[in-house]
């Protein structure tokens, strides 16, 4: 029996060039920064991965990148979501032959289905396929998977062996454990929304596919080794505080250009994403950009920003750390009010 899916699996981000394509030396250098700053797998082709941006051709090549670079230090996720499911399963089998430790696939898009054809989609893969299935439940943007569908899969399918949910539901989260977990016990339930995990960690969840996780990988994996060792009083703080980040990044700019603006405060060159923007919400990125410089040099993870950033003056050296992030609550809110975005 093959070890079940946990921690905390990166969507990773693709860094584009001045062309707009894929820039590889900048994605390798990328994902060796995250392995080393402690993420337990990547999750590459994932919505924060734009996937539907690339081609069929870049999809592949962005998998055969990381899977290349990672050189099996972490296990990989490999989103492999295509239109329909004769490409779908052609991109299991690639990803298998890769060494992928499995797959993720998003319910049917664009059509909206019922529950009985959500089941078909996901019994016909199974069959197929090469390599373990994680069922992805995104209802904001396609079919949902309801609880029922969940169970039936599960009890019939050997290959699916987990559910990433980025509904942010605790509720559909804690059915989905009691309907599956008494008859496959190895069965995985990650949470894809941020502002939830220590919750959804301590009702039984696994782990989580974390956007915050490609721009702040220490917090996301101190959130989740504490959670986890029980010491939940530091652990709600550190909820608490990714929440800012995660609000200002999800909320600030269209997805997933907030994370993007972040992971270049980190030291990186993500470039301009494919998403066409106006002149207004690139200006509007230039703004998120110094609030984000702001939010994150007060752990000590980038400079200041020319200029400065409104801080309380009593606050202490020793408050600056990735530990303790409370301190720049009420400063965020100020600036992101200063600067008309909330």
């Amino acid at each position: 029996m093959t070890a079940r899916l946990q921690g905390i699996f990166t969507p990773n981000l693709v860094p584009l060039d001045c062309r707009g394509e894929i820039n590889e030396p900048e994605l390798r250098r990328y994902i060796d920064w995250l392995i080393a700053k402690g993420v337990h797998g990547l999750y590459p082709n994932g919505s924060t991965g734009e996937f539907t941006r690339f081609t069929v051709e870049e999809r592949r090549r962005i998998i055969e990148i990381v899977a290349d670079q990672t050189r099996g230090r972490v296990p990989i996720l490999a989103g492999a979501a295509e239109a329909n499911v004769k490409e779908t399963i052609r991109a299991c089998e690639y990803y298998h032959e890769l060494g992928c430790r499995a797959v993720a696939i998003v319910a049917p898009f664009y059509y909206k289905l019922s529950p009985a054809s959500v089941y078909a989609y996901f019994k016909q893969i199974a069959k197929n396929t090469p390599i373990d299935v994680t069922l992805y439940n995104i209802p904001m943007f396609a079919s949902p998977i309801d609880v029922p569908t969940v169970r039936r899969l599960a009890e019939e399918c050997e290959k699916v062996v987990a559910i990433k949910d980025s509904s942010g539901d605790i509720v559909h989260m804690i059915r989905m454990i009691q309907a599956v977990r008494p008859s496959r016990p190895e069965f995985a339930f990650m949470t894809g929304w941020d502002a939830a995990l220590m919750p959804m960690l301590l009702i039984g969840c696994d782990g989580g596919t974390n956007a915050s996780s490609g721009v702040v990988p220490e917090v996301t994996r101190l959130l989740y080794d504490l959670t986890l060792s029980g010491r939940l009083d530091e652990a709600r703080k550190v909820q608490f505080d990714l929440v800012t980040l995660f609000d200002t990044m999800i909320y600030s700019a269209e997805f997933p250009n907030g994370f993007r603006t972040a992971v270049d405060l980190r030291g990186f060159h993500m470039g301009i994403g494919r998403q066409p923007q106006s002149d207004e919400q690139v200006t509007d990125l230039a703004v998120l950009s110094n609030t984000l410089q702001c939010l994150l040099s007060q752990h000590g993870f980038t400079d200041e920003p020319i200029g400065g950033c409104l801080t309380s003056a009593s606050a202490s050296s020793s408050d600056r750390n990735a530990h303790d992030v409370s301190a720049i609550v009420q400063t965020v809110v100020a600036e992101l009010k200063r600067r008309g975005l909330v």
